[in-house]
């Protein structure tokens, strides 16, 4: 899927390019996490396009280009793009999920919080809406001198993957993911649709807090945690992918009408 770049934005790099598959009645919104790109959710919308589903993948403001250009972009914008995603699939369909990885996790979150009509099931893996790390305290007051850190990417067990994310960590943006977390956290009785949520038992990005903190926070009056023990942190490119991508088009399958 080719996508139009605004004026002085930096070129998509290769393979981080958005993706969307016209398909059926039923909607599955991906939505990839903080520096990360489509790479890491695109073959799993794929598998789903195959199985007949109408498939989103969109690609995050500021995310697949520069940690610089991304440092001038907000949660706000991020949501927006997954927020007119939505929109776009509910046009298009009668049922749609989303599922979101790490910080796409928190997206899909506030996604079903605004809109929990229009969100119909969440898949998440290894999502991220708090940590335990206290020198994230620190984060608005170093991003006002640093701009960057060294970055968290490619958290993967598996050789030769590659979510085709930043080597560094933009901290004006880290600042505001920030800000989107404690939103989410907010909000989370709000939450009602149907959860499937995958956390890696071995992740060096997300500890356990987020999980406990949505699985006892959300009002959905099913949810259920299973735990991945082969995976990394970007576990839809990890060993345990096709387990998800199975897994969740099951989910799906199972509360979809006519899936």
């Amino acid at each position: 899927m080719s996508e139009s770049l605004a004026p002085g934005t930096s070129p998509v790099r290769p393979g981080a390019e958005a993706f969307f598959s016209p398909g059926g009645r039923v909607g599955v919104l991906l939505s990839h996490g903080f520096t990360g790109s489509p790479a890491s959710m695109t073959p799993w919308g794929r598998l789903l396009a195959e199985a007949g589903h109408t498939v989103s993948v969109p690609r995050l403001p500021g995310h697949g280009t520069t940690w610089q250009e991304m440092n001038t972009t907000t949660w706000r914008d991020w949501y927006g793009e997954v927020d007119t995603a939505l929109t776009d699939l509910r046009e298009q369909c009668d049922w749609v999920a989303v599922c979101g990885l790490s910080m796409g996790g928190a997206l899909a979150l506030r996604l079903a919080e605004q809109r929990p009509d229009e969100v119909d099931a969440l898949v998440l893996v290894n999502p991220a809406i708090a940590l335990k790390r206290l020198d994230l305290k620190l984060v608005p007051l170093l991003s006002r001198v640093l701009p960057s850190i060294g970055g968290v990417s490619n958290d993967i067990k598996k050789p030769g993957q590659d979510e085709i994310a930043y080597s560094r960590t933009p901290l004006k943006a880290l600042a505001s993911q920030l800000q989107l977390w404690r939103d989410v956290r907010e909000n989370l009785d709000r939450v009602t649709a149907p959860l499937l949520v995958f956390r890696s038992t071995d992740d060096h990005v997300v500890d356990e807090t987020t999980v406990g903190l949505v699985m006892e926070g959300v009002s959905s009056g099913e949810r259920e945690l299973v735990e991945l023990n082969d995976s990394f942190h970007v576990a839809t490119l990890d060993h345990d992918a096709e387990f998800i991508m199975e897994r969740s088009a099951q989910f799906i399958a199972d509360h979809a009408p006519g899936a």
